[in-house]
């Protein structure tokens, strides 16, 4: 360093700028060192002006930066007079020094501020006899703000210097502002990306998309949109296949938790001991193969909504435990002694009776109570046979999207559909129209694609639905008025044949191209 003190002055550089020069490096390294410190841009603003006026004494700093929507000069940071700005502050381009430099983008340097025409003292913090010093803000070629000060009284023979040095400054804030830009933008698009797919969620597990216009359905959505208002434990009971998942979705998403986690977990998955690690979490070294902590499902779903389907077919043991949670709200992980306290609400499913469970000694009567604070039952498909048209095609459109291509379904399909019992509810119906639409080389799923799927023998051992079918039905096809005649007949061909005016031959022939199994009575 002497070295080079000594080569700069033999060049002619006195000790003042000297001085000024190892100061000026030091601010700078300061300046960068709070420029890559925080993404809080208004914090790292006040460090970058801090700096300045304790490395170089530019005191009274101030950085203003343009609204993209209004195009103005909005003055972001004023340092250490903060408290005597009680408004915003903002300078149209060319109004001002500030909005001058932001129209030219030219730096503006003064040893009297109150001899610059353009000084408009709007802030009213700069000594009008003292030195001025602002310069442009740059992105890329264009200018987005002004960063000024005034320098320490009696400096005003630096001023070149100063300008020089703010450039530098404004150079390294331009980046910053870069970078500010940038995350601000993601996070935006984060935000859209977010609510998008929040309303999409809603979409698909809103009340609109369960189906269902029979009283008891209808019942069964008043209470559902009671329930979600509310924190309160919610038990679905119902068949298999009746659509408890989907009433538990519309419970969360319509909750005041539809913006927490949401985590289900099938407790008849998983045996007792992965169970309990699953919902509690392990510790590291817990058992063999924990090689680190695990947040379980209940953490997970801090300040959202757990759903425990088939809660029935958890053991004894298991139960104790799980009562703990719904009890007091808290729970240990596997192999470890911190108790952790949960804010989450509980919805579960089952298809058993717990009651009957409960008598048998099977599953615990607190728990059972526990659980049972709200409970819904969902109607097996038999009992609302009014919706299948509507579940059906709903559920084709769904098949034909999976398969990438637009499916329809006959009106003769749907009688067919009609005369079934359903016992494993909407999940057999589905499965059925996707062997259906497998089957099917066009675009419509037709009675015989139905047929082909193995439901034709449970239509005419369905409670005897075809029995109670008036012959005379105008919406009766061929195939099932052929049917019901066989059914009221005793499968007797002869007698049949007589209820259909036709002779024995003729039905024999409709028999056996309309494909009909014959029942030996």
């Amino acid at each position: 360093m002497v070295e080079h003190d000594t080569n700069a002055l033999r060049e002619g550089w006195s000790e003042l700028e000297l001085e000024m020069l190892r100061t000026e490096l030091e601010t700078l390294y300061q300046v960068s060192r709070v420029l890559s410190r925080s993404l809080d841009f208004k914090q790292t603003l006040d460090g970058v002006l801090h700096a300045l006026h304790d490395g170089v004494g530019l005191e009274r700093g101030m950085v203003s930066l343009m609204d993209a929507e209004s195009g103005e000069l909005q003055v972001s940071l004023v340092y250490g007079v903060s408290d005597t700005i009680t408004e915003e502050v903002s300078y149209l381009p060319g109004e001002g020094v500030v909005g001058s430099i932001l129209k030219t983008g030219n730096s503006i340097a003064v040893e009297r501020i109150m001899d610059e025409p353009r000084f408009l003292s709007r802030l009213g913090i700069y000594n009008p006899m003292g030195a001025f010093v602002g310069v442009p803000i740059r992105v890329g070629k264009k200018v987005v703000g002004v960063l000024a000060a005034q320098p320490a009284p009696g400096a005003e023979i630096l001023l070149n210097e100063y300008e020089r040095f703010l450039e530098m400054v404004a150079n390294l804030i331009g980046q910053s502002v870069r970078l500010s830009q940038d995350v601000a933008q993601e996070k935006r698009e984060l935000t859209e990306e977010r609510d998008v797919l929040r309303r999409t969620v809603r979409g698909q597990y809103g009340f609109d998309n369960i189906i269902g216009h029979t009283q008891s359905m209808r019942r069964i959505f008043e209470q559902v949109r009671l329930v979600a208002k509310w924190n309160t434990t919610v038990l679905i009971r119902g068949e298999t296949g009746t659509g408890k998942e989907l009433i538990a979705n519309a419970i969360h998403y319509n909750s005041p938790r539809a913006r927490g986690n949401y985590v289900k977990l099938n407790c008849a998955a998983l045996p007792e001991t992965l169970l309990e690690s699953e919902l509690f979490g392990h510790e590291k070294g817990a058992f063999t193969g924990a090689v680190a902590q695990r947040k379980g499902r209940f953490e997970q779903a801090e300040g959202g909504t757990v759903f425990l389907d088939e809660i029935g077919e958890i053991s004894a043991s298991f139960q104790a435990k799980l009562l703990r949670v719904l009890q007091e709200g808290e729970l240990e992980r596997v192999g470890g002694t911190q108790t952790i306290k949960v804010d989450v609400r509980v919805v579960a499913a089952t298809h058993r009776d717990l009651e009957a469970e409960v008598e048998a000694g099977r599953f615990r009567e607190d728990l059972y109570y526990r659980l049972n604070v709200m409970p819904l039952y969902l109607p097996p498909l038999r009992e609302r046979m009014e919706d299948i048209p509507e579940i059906a095609r709903f559920l084709v459109e769904k098949v034909g999207t999976g398969q990438g291509r637009q499916l329809g379904l006959t009106d003769t399909a749907l009688r067919v559909l009609m005369h079934h019992d359903w016992p494993g509810n909407v999940r057999e119906l589905e499965n059925c129209l996707e062997r259906a639409a497998v089957m099917t080389e066009g675009d419509t799923i037709d009675r015989d694609a139905i047929l082909l799927t193995g439901i034709d023998e449970k239509i005419s051992a369905s409670r005897g639905a075809i029995q109670t079918l008036d012959l005379d039905d105008p919406n009766l096809d061929e195939r099932e008025r052929v049917i019901a005649a066989l059914e009221q007949a005793g499968w007797v061909q002869a007698k049949a044949a007589r209820l259909l005016d036709m002779t024995p031959r003729q039905i024999a022939y409709r028999i056996q191209t309309l494909n009909i199994k014959v029942k030996q009575i």
